[in-house]
């Protein structure tokens, strides 16, 4: 099993950044492997992301989110767990950090995550959610509900 955790600090409120990351459907774009994020109910997503050049599709549960603190999710038909903590550092400014555990498949994937390719993606696509927020300087949407 692969793991990953990385950090920024961001210069938006916490609910601001947690509202943001509510917002499955926007993941494309800030994050480079995501073609597409489709909301199905409030705690299932269908992703479909592309990994060195092979399509792959996947549907994720939201196992516990709670406003302005945390996000985590299962895929249900892949080994694929993760989660993403908002943590107040002032009135204007958020620590977001992403968790993410999974098996790699194959070779190339296997290869990339011994060699941290994988950190290195994550690192480069939280600085384009921190690009992509602090832009807009307010969130796409919100979804403010309590699950487990």
């Amino acid at each position: 099993m692969a793991s990953i955790i990385e950090t920024i600090d961001v210069d938006v409120p916490v609910t601001t950044a947690y509202n943001q990351w509510t917002q499955f459907e926007s993941f494309p774009h800030f994050l480079s492997y995501v073609e597409r994020i489709d909301q199905i109910d409030d705690t299932t997503t269908r992703w479909t992301v592309k990994i060195n050049g092979a399509e792959r599709e996947f549907t994720a549960k939201i196992t516990e989110q709670h406003p302005d603190e945390r996000v985590a999710w299962n895929s249900v038909d892949q080994d694929h767990a993760g989660v993403v903590t908002f943590h107040r550092l002032s009135d204007t400014e958020t620590r977001v950090t992403v968790q993410l555990d999974w098996k790699p498949e194959g070779f190339v994937e296997t290869v990339g995550a011994a060699f941290g390719v994988d950190d290195h993606a994550v690192k480069k696509d939280l600085k384009k959610f921190k690009e992509f927020i602090e832009s807009r300087g307010a969130e796409t949407g919100a979804w403010r509900g309590d699950v487990g």
